[in-house]
């Protein structure tokens, strides 16, 4: 059976939070759930680092502004863990290559970490922070429910992986007014900030 179903829904996954991919898979692969999971995603040095960058995640990722800054800092991050995360996949399944898996793995990635950071930008619009912390919440949760789904049933994960992708580019297209204010009003509170900050000349 083709990999590629699996490849794709871990792709998506790890764009959104591709630290909890790496503990979810590592965290089955060890317990013997399934044997999907190659050996170095089991391992306890990367199961703990893991561990320790989501609780970091899970907090960064319910304040306001502060989401984006993280997001901003995983824009290289999460496509690439999307890739080598798809790689091993490949690598341990042996019916797809590794360099097309991570192609795949790390443009999806990619693709939905755009579509969580434009989102995300949206939100932060919103005067109140609870939107946040619902926002995120659920998206720990899709996470959790698609990729343990994707391991048993890898074509139906896959295609609710890519419907939510599309359909997330979609509210982002629509958003895009909201989020280039939003991105407005930051760039003038920091240059107001910068001119506030800067010493009178003598």
């Amino acid at each position: 059976m083709s990999v590629l179903p699996l490849v794709f829904t871990s792709g998506w996954a790890s764009g959104i939070n591709a630290y909890a991919v790496v503990l979810l898979l590592g965290v089955m692969g060890r317990a013997g759930i399934t044997d999907e999971v190659p050996l170095s995603l089991q391992r306890t040095d990367v199961l703990l680092i893991a561990a320790a960058l989501f609780l970091c995640e899970a907090v960064a990722d319910k304040i306001p502004y502060v989401d984006s800054a993280w997001d901003a800092v995983h824009t290289v991050i999460r496509p690439v863990a999307g890739a080598v995360v798809a790689a091993l996949l490949a690598g341990q399944s042996g019916s797809l290559s590794e360099l097309a898996a991570g192609a795949v793995g790390g443009s999806t990635a990619l693709a939905s970490h755009l579509v969580k950071a434009g989102t995300r930008l949206a939100v932060n619009t919103s005067p109140e922070p609870a939107s946040n912390i619902v926002v995120s919440l659920a998206e720990d949760l899709g996470v959790a429910s698609i990729v343990t789904f994707a391991l048993f049933h890898p074509l139906p994960a896959a295609i609710i992986a890519a419907v939510l992708l599309v359909l997330g580019m979609t509210v982002v297209l629509l958003l895009l007014s909201r989020i280039r204010r939003a991105l407005r009003r930051r760039r003038e509170r920091r240059e107001r900030k910068n001119r506030d900050g800067t010493p009178a000349p003598t």
